[in-house]
């Protein structure tokens, strides 16, 4: 009879929790229709400019996962960056002393294939967009 009565109590308790809930402001947003507000030093996914870059190797060598290549071949810069790997920590940009990586404020990022995720761009191809 105890264990009757506990349950009954418990079941009152969680619909006055949820009477009460369902008269406050909302928390959670419409995503997909409403995008969200992006603070101004929001780390998204991050954006070369071949022009300015010297090929130093610098964000490669600051990379914690191992997601951005430099191949410098020439006057030709190839920089790749793996999105499946890379964390947005930043560093890449922080330290790039000409300033050729800019995290942008993009985060939507999902794909059905991990090849989407690997962006390759060239320095040639940077000077005639």
């Amino acid at each position: 009879m105890i264990k009757i009565f506990r349950k009954i109590l418990s079941l009152i308790q969680g619909h006055i929790t949820v009477f009460k809930h369902s008269f406050k402001k909302r928390v959670t947003l419409e995503y997909p229709e409403v995008k969200p507000v992006i603070p101004e030093r929001f780390r998204g996914k991050p954006d070369w400019y071949g022009n300015k870059c010297i090929g130093c190797k610098l964000c490669e060598k600051v990379c914690p996962a191992f997601a951005v290549t430099v191949d410098k071949l020439n006057d030709n810069i190839n920089f790749k960056i793996d999105l499946s790997k890379c964390i947005l920590c930043g560093n890449c940009m922080y330290n790039c002393p000409k300033s050729a990586i800019k995290l942008t404020s993009d985060f939507e990022l999902a794909t059905d294939l991990k090849e989407n995720l690997i962006v390759n761009k060239n320095s040639k191809d940077e000077l005639y967009e």
